[in-house]
């Protein structure tokens, strides 16, 4: 599954082979934070191909963001201004995936309790 979903990112987020060996560990990294959200009784199966590109998503994310802390994020003198980045964003990308796997994952939120008063 590692592999798919290394090679869906590579696809979807048009990335050099320069980057491959980091992109790697940021897709193996990707699946075992999604496989250890689901909901109990969920596999990793269950998912399909839903689980192979939110963790695309989740690698690019994560890709991106520390491509961005390295680099300009906005610059601007006078009339100049400069901004680097391309495509969506890794919060973006990160948001994509949760509401894609959103069905098959624990609730991370909070809910409204009764309380005696």
């Amino acid at each position: 599954m590692d592999q798919e979903i290394l090679a869906l990112a590579m696809v979807l987020g048009n990335v050099s082979e320069s980057d491959r060996q980091r992109l790697e560990v940021l897709c193996q990294n990707a699946r075992r934070e999604l496989e250890g959200q689901l909901r109990s009784g969920v596999t990793a199966q269950d998912c399909g191909d839903t689980l192979i590109l939110a963790a695309a998503w989740l690698a690019l994310a994560d890709l991106r963001t520390g491509d961005a802390a390295s680099g300009v994020t906005a610059f601007s003198a006078g009339s100049l201004s400069i901004q680097t980045g391309e495509g969506a964003s890794g919060d973006v990308l990160r948001g994509r995936a949760r509401r894609l796997m959103a069905p098959y994952l624990l609730d991370g939120g909070f809910c409204f309790r009764g309380v005696r008063g």
